[in-house]
């Protein structure tokens, strides 16, 4: 699932994004990689504390350009960039994937170094990947 947010440059030269329609959610960074990496994270926090209910519905950049908030700020120089965000009910499943058997070796190894099972090892880097896909 991703959200669609606000890039803008603020008079300091700092980075923002910003979530139309979810009111205290922003980042910052030092460039857009930074406040790319740190709005998915403030926005997954922030979504993370509403419960499914109350969560602002999808909208598409079309139907945000009509948000009068929304062509101001793109006016004033922000760009739409997608938040991508993963709903983790908290119900697992097995999955049966194939790889090499050399990586999945280095991946034992990583996970039992770090104290962690393979299955919570290749769910942490999944969601560091798709964090880091905005």
């Amino acid at each position: 699932m991703r959200y669609v947010g606000l890039l803008d440059v603020s008079e300091t030269g700092a980075f923002g994004v910003s979530f139309p329609g979810c009111p205290s959610c922003t980042a910052m960074g030092k460039d857009e990689n930074e406040a790319l990496a740190n709005a998915v994270e403030a926005f997954t926090e922030w979504l993370g504390e509403l419960a499914p209910g109350e969560r602002p519905s999808l909208r598409s950049v079309s139907e945000l350009r009509g948000d009068p908030e929304v062509e101001d700020s793109l006016r004033d120089g922000a760009v739409f960039v997608p938040a991508p965000f993963v709903d983790e009910g908290g119900r697992l499943v097995c999955a049966n994937i194939s790889i090499d058997a050399g990586l999945l070796e280095s991946i034992d190894e990583t996970a039992k170094f770090l104290g962690l099972t393979r299955s919570a090892f290749v769910a942490q880097a999944a969601r560091e990947k798709i964090g880091r896909s905005a």
